[in-house]
């Protein structure tokens, strides 16, 4: 069973959607004990990163997801992928989970609108399971003003937005999607397949 962390701050029906459509079994959880006897964990996410991390706070189960994390495939989507980092500086400096090294920040693109709304290519950085079965002719959709500011060897996949925005990135067996899986077409499915496959 695949835990989505329901903490108030993420868009948890639509995913639990996806994972269903492709048989995937998957149960929305705030429990403690369900997230821990969990085979693998999605935490989603949609909003700003402090208001989030106080989310996740006030749920208690920070400590639960960070010990779980490297237990187990975790896979963070949108802002629960910005939550894995160490630091995001919306609004105001916040830590977050620290389960990968680096930082979220504003993305600065002058000439380009901000959020970042829409769909864009991914370019394989390092191959990772995620990616098994795609082609490097492969759209997903993303929704953002943040970006991920880490370790190229932490980058599975990026797209061009001005600059190189990191689109897929992963440590051991935790997983982070910038964009949406959920909401983007047959390439989106076959991720949330592929992540369903290291279970």
């Amino acid at each position: 069973m695949i835990a989505i962390i329901d903490y108030g701050a993420g868009n948890i029906f639509s995913v639990k959607n996806a994972l269903d459509f492709i048989g995937l079994d998957a149960k929305l959880t705030s429990d403690e004990n369900e997230i821990r006897n969990a085979d693998g964990i999605i935490l989603p996410g949609v909003g700003a990163f402090p208001w989030a991390m106080t989310k996740l706070r006030e749920s208690g189960l920070v400590e639960v997801i960070k010990e779980e994390a490297h237990k187990k495939p975790f896979l963070g989507i949108c802002l629960g992928m910005q939550l894995l980092f160490d630091k995001g500086y919306e609004f105001e400096e916040t830590d977050g989970l620290g389960l990968i090294h680096g930082t979220v920040e504003f993305m600065e693109e002058p000439d380009l609108s901000i959020p970042h709304i829409g769909w864009n290519k991914l370019v394989v950085q390092n191959d990772c399971p995620l990616l098994a079965g795609l082609s490097d002719e492969e759209y997903v959709y993303f929704v953002h003003s943040y970006k991920a500011h880490c370790d190229d060897k932490n980058i599975s996949a990026y797209c061009e937005y001005g600059h190189k925005v990191p689109a897929l990135v992963f440590d051991g067996n935790i997983y982070g999607a910038q964009f949406h899986p959920e909401k983007s077409g047959k390439t989106g499915l076959k991720i949330l397949e592929n992540f369903g496959g290291l279970i």
